[in-house]
Order: structure tokens, then sequence, then C-alpha cells
């Protein structure tokens, strides 16, 4: 009883913290017919500002690190990625009156990885003094191209089969699209420059420091970015806005479970553990929907981009994260 008090004082604790705060912030001033904007422009530039410092520190942290410590957790990312879209591919896909290319594409964007529900969880651990291996941001692509890439050849797949095409799929162009997108080519590039270069000194005095500060302007363009994509989700099955309550926090449970594998076989550390279950929680806002708008275009965005945004990554951030952190501590006892 005490571990279960404890765990929902932790939980109602984190839903108050600043990073929380901001995107429920940005939810209720857009609630309120707020006409506050934030500049497309801004919001792309706060959004490579952060997971440069997120690919740096990445970066920096697998130089130093065994690399033989990363092979399973790299792994299970792997699993976690691909195994998310099959799991949608027969439940959501299969449900009355969602189109199956809808249902994969929604299934492919929850299994990609969100760049800003990383830096948010990243902020929450260090808030709370919880160490993780500085390497472990660095499973994003392990786990956000296996599972558009899987996305796109399923759908792919069902399409030319139910219009008796014999056209092949092919991989690469779908690889390659997805290493092109903002989001991941900015990570990918933070990684290379602090495992090849030394920038320590520029990360120190420039990426770290604004860390905090933009990430809470980037939860209030994303509370408000929510709110106004609700319209879009009541345009198609009731189905998608369920799936995207519940997916979040049953992929997180799936990856916690890897996870906790490899802490025993590894020493995989909790706050690795529950980084790796909020990335799988995580639905992708940035480079994902541009990669299924090429990949499937016949998939209705309204679908996969309303489930996302409106429902999966407030319930990623706002529940996701404390739950993670509570599971954690009754888990490891951290």
């Amino acid at each position: 009883m005490d571990a279960l008090l404890d765990f929902a004082t932790r939980l109602l604790a984190q839903l108050q913290s600043p990073t929380l705060a901001f995107l429920l912030g940005g939810i209720l001033i857009a609630a309120l017919g707020s006409r506050l904007e934030i500049p497309e422009s801004i919001y792309k530039f706060i959004v490579f500002m952060l997971l440069m410092r997120v690919g740096l520190d990445g970066g920096m942290s697998i130089r130093e690190a065994n690399l033989a410590d990363m092979l399973l957790p790299a792994l299970f990312a792997v699993l976690i990625g691909a195994g998310i879209v099959l799991i949608g591919r027969f439940t959501l896909a299969l449900l009355p009156s969602v189109r199956t290319e809808d249902g994969i594409a929604t299934a492919g964007l929850f299994g990609a990885v969100s760049g800003s529900t990383l830096a948010a969880a990243i902020v929450v651990l260090e808030s709370e003094g919880i160490d993780y291996e500085h390497w472990a941001p660095a499973l994003y692509p392990f786990m956000d191209i296996p599972a558009l890439v899987v996305a796109i050849v399923l759908a792919n797949l069902y399409l030319k089969r139910r219009d008796g095409s014999s056209e092949k799929v092919r991989i690469w162009p779908i690889v390659k699209e997805s290493l092109q997108g903002s989001a991941l080519s900015a990570m990918l590039l933070g990684i290379a420059l602090g495992l090849f270069t030394r920038p320590e000194q520029i990360f120190e005095g420039f990426y770290d420091p604004l860390f905090r500060g933009l990430l809470s302007v980037l939860m209030l363009v994303m509370g408000m970015e929510a709110y106004a994509r609700l319209n879009e989700l009541r345009r198609v099955a009731h189905w998608f806005a369920i799936y995207a309550a519940i997916a979040p926090l049953l992929n997180g449970l799936i990856a916690f479970a890897l996870g906790y594998v490899a802490h025993v076989l590894t020493g995989f550390s909790p706050g690795g553990v529950v980084l790796l279950a909020i990335l799988a929680s995580s639905s992708s806002d940035i480079s994902g929907p541009p990669t299924l708008r090429a990949g499937i275009p016949s998939a209705n965005p309204s679908a996969y981009v309303g489930a996302s945004t409106s429902v999966g990554t407030p319930v990623a951030i706002a529940i996701g994260i404390p739950l993670f952190l509570g599971l954690s501590q009754v888990v490891f006892g951290t």
C-alpha cells in the first residue's frame, strides 16, 4: 500500500513539473480561443536545437561507452519499433470503419519516435537526478526507422494485393526518406559531431544551457497543436482516438519489460529503461508524417497525424513520463 501511495504521489508531482505544465498550458489557452502563435520557422529552429543537443550528448557518450553495452538495447529498440507496427496491423487496422492503410500508417507513426517527447523525458530525468546512459537517446533511429519502413512496406503490400499489382516494394527509398527527414537528420548530425569531433565547449556553453527554456516553448506549441488537431480526429473513426489513448502506455510497458531484461543481462540502468519506455510510448510528430505521406499516399493524414498529435503525444508526455518514472521506482527502488 505504501508503494502504491508513493507511486500516486510521484505521478501527481510529475504532472506539476514545468515541462508538463507548459504542454497543458498550451492546450488550455487554445481551448480558450487564444490567438497566440509561434512562427513555423521558430518552431523548426527550436526542434533543431533540441535534437542537436540530444545528438551531441549521445555522440560524446558513445565515444566513451563500451559498444557491447549498447547492442542488446539497440536490438530491443529495433524489435519494439517493428513490433508496434505489426501489433497495429492486426488490431487497429482490422477494426470496423478503419481503412487498412490508415490503421497501418497510424501504427507506423506510433512505432516511430517523437524527438520532443524524448527531450521532455531527458529534462524530467535530469531534474529528478536519475542517472541514465547518455548514449540511450541514440536508440532513437534504431526504433524510428524500422517502424516507418515496416509500416510503409506492409501498407504497400496490402494495397498491391488488393489492386492485383505485381510491382515490388523497394525498401531502400523508404530508408533514405526516413534518414533525410528533418528530425532524424538533426539527431544523426549531432551524434556524428559528438562522436567524431570535440564539441564539448560549444555544447556546454550554448546547446545545454538553452535546452530547458527551448523545450518549454516547444511544449507550449505542442499543446496548442494538440487541441487544434482534435477536429481532424473527429472526422475519422473513433477507434483512432481509443488507439491513441491506449497505445502509448501499452507500447511503453512492452519496452519497459524488454528494458528490464537488458538491465538484468547487461546492467542497463533504470534511467535507461525509462528512456526506452518513453521512446516507445512516443509517436513521431516531425519527420514521421511527411515520410508516411510519401510512402502511403492513399492513407488519410487526419487519421494518423490527428491521432498522434491530439491524443498520443499528450498521453505520452503527461501520463507516460510520470507513469514510467513511478514504475521504475517500484521496480528498481530508485
